[in-house]
């Protein structure tokens, strides 16, 4: 089974981007944003596709294999592609996502007269096994969220990030790109703008307000230093904005300090325990859809099922005739 070492290898293995194909990717990033506005994660995630598939399709002309441009694909060309990701050991969500990415391409390629034919149109996407959101137990959230050293600005900040992140249901990206003026500590609320640019107010909670405020008081200032504009809230030790990767860590320890297994944790965890504790405690489904931002109530609606396996857990645990 190869590994992720190995897809790694392989994509480094691939010939550069043709300038062609990069002007043309980048015109469709353009272009999408410009209809949709999409986040700059879904943004580079469109990107990455593509240049793979480029890449790729370079590599099978560079061996005497005659490939069109990326405009050009045909369906079986995509369908060996398709096939060689699987091959390679990419998951079934993985290439669903492709997809995903390639139909938007294709159906901008055809609105602009680039192409006649959509080669995606007859393309099934794979099956994707459904699997639950995995959520910590409320005792795990908290002995995660106290890991933090708050005697070090670092770690008070830490804490603060967690804080919120539990406190109001918050995606990574949400999260690392929250601009100062989003939060509102006066009337206990946070201004996050989501998937598509859609912004939503969430409610704060005492306690997140609480380390919400030392942070602000007794940490940021000291992180920024002399750059006293910063337009992020969370800022590193050199007064920038934290990546998604390094919030990533910070989890990762939080995790491996409070006892709990960091390979089975991830930070969109703290969102899917928002979720689960909020439905096990009698929260409404609407409300929670408001709270997570989704724009379909069927995507919400995963946690029904997951607050239903914890009743079953708790109903197996203490009936006497279970």
């Amino acid at each position: 089974m190869p590994t992720a070492a190995d897809r790694r290898q392989f994509v480094q293995s691939l010939p550069p981007l043709a300038d062609a194909d990069a002007l043309v990717i980048e015109r469709f990033i353009d272009a999408i944003w410009a209809e949709r506005g999409l986040a700059v994660a879904s943004l580079a995630a469109y990107r990455s596709d593509l240049q793979g598939l480029a890449r790729w399709a370079g590599q099978r002309t560079s061996k005497g294999i005659p490939t069109p441009d990326l405009s050009h694909l045909d369906r079986q060309t995509l369908f060996d592609y398709l096939a060689m990701r699987t091959t390679a050991g990419y998951t079934a969500r993985s290439n669903a996502r492709l997809l995903s990415s390639l139909r938007a391409f294709h159906a901008y390629a055809v609105r602009r007269g680039e192409c006649q034919d959509d080669p995606t149109a007859l393309l099934q996407p794979p099956s994707l096994p459904r699997s639950l959101p995995k959520a910590l137990s409320e005792a795990q959230v908290e002995a995660l969220l106290a890991a933090p050293d708050i005697a070090t600005v670092e770690g008070l900040r830490d804490r603060a990030m967690l804080e919120l992140m539990y406190a109001c249901g918050l995606r990574v990206s949400e999260l690392v790109e929250l601009p100062a003026t989003a939060l509102n500590l006066r009337q206990g609320v946070l201004r996050v703008r989501g998937k598509g640019g859609k912004e939503r107010l969430v409610p704060l909670g005492e306690e997140s307000q609480h380390w919400l405020q030392r942070y602000l008081a007794e940490s940021r200032p000291t992180l920024l230093g002399r750059t006293r504009d910063a337009a992020v809230l969370f800022v590193d030790s050199k007064g920038q904005a934290l990546t998604r990767q390094a919030f990533w860590r910070l989890v990762k320890r939080s995790a491996q300090m409070s006892g709990i297994d960091p390979t089975r944790i991830s930070p969109h965890g703290l969102r899917h325990s928002f979720a689960t504790h909020l439905l096990n405690h009698g929260a409404d489904l609407r409300a929670l859809q408001m709270l997570l931002g989704h724009s379909s109530l069927s995507t919400t609606q995963i946690y029904t099922l997951v607050a239903r396996e914890h009743l079953r857990s708790v109903h197996a645990k203490h009936h006497p005739r279970a």
